[in-house]
């Protein structure tokens, strides 16, 4: 049983975790997995939703059950799922705090960032406190955010650690400060979308489009986005 059908237009992320093996212009994939493309967006911003914008809406819904009134910070706030990450705490009624270069500061206001942190001037761990939920979409590999971030957490607060996961080091450092940890892959979920569809067409969340490659330029694009400089989203785009 659907909800969909022939010549509807959708969106989704269609079989993740599994590998995909390339780049196409065709996909199957079960139903479930879709959801109607929000109606405001064009086809290339449609694009650069499902990946990034279930990543922020499972870990901070799903994973981290984020509640009124909590203290959210999100590492590159910035970037594909972390703009999405900022709107949906937003959206949450958490008060949203992110880290990202001065450059972007007002941007991310405007998506409804409460107070951010420019983490090349100053130790995010010295301007922030009381913090409920961390995602850390940064990863222990560059400087050790996630570990670093436990100083932020008060007792009993959670960090998500996005893409690293959860090493034996950043756990035992959590449990001795009765703190929790969660590490999360991202899955395929039609009614997730279909939900994030909705505040998309009501004007709640927007959608941030870095730059639209076509598909022969798929190598340069994995370049760009290896920079970690981007403001939201990479698109490829198909032959027309």
């Amino acid at each position: 049983m659907t909800t969909l059908k022939p010549g509807d237009e959708v969106y989704g992320m269609p079989w993740f975790p599994r590998a995909a093996g390339a780049y196409a212009e065709y996909v199957t994939a079960p139903a479930r997995q879709f959801a109607r493309r929000p109606a405001a967006l064009s086809h290339e911003q449609a694009a650069a939703v499902p990946l990034a914008a279930l990543t922020a809406w499972q870990s901070l819904v799903d994973t981290a059950g984020v509640q009124p009134g909590q203290r959210v910070l999100i590492h590159a706030a910035a970037g594909g799922v972390g703009h999405f990450a900022v709107q949906f705490a937003r959206h949450l009624g958490a008060h949203v705090i992110g880290t990202a270069t001065s450059g972007r500061h007002v941007w991310l206001t405007e998506l409804g960032a409460d107070e951010l942190i420019d983490y090349t001037a100053v130790p995010f761990e010295d301007a922030v406190k009381d913090i409920d939920v961390v995602i850390d979409l940064v990863g222990d590999e560059h400087d050790h955010t996630s570990i670093r971030s436990l100083s932020v957490l008060r007792e009993g607060g959670l960090i998500v650690a996005i893409p690293s996961g959860v090493s034996p080091a950043l756990l035992k450092a959590a449990e001795s400060r009765h703190l929790r940890t969660s590490a999360f892959l991202v899955a395929p979920d039609g009614p997730a979308l279909t939900r994030i569809a909705e505040l998309i067409d009501t004007g709640e969340v927007k959608v941030e489009i870095d730059e639209v490659f076509p598909l022969d330029q798929a190598a340069h694009a994995h370049g760009r986005g290896e920079s970690g400089r981007t403001r939201g989203k990479l698109v490829l785009r198909g032959a027309p």
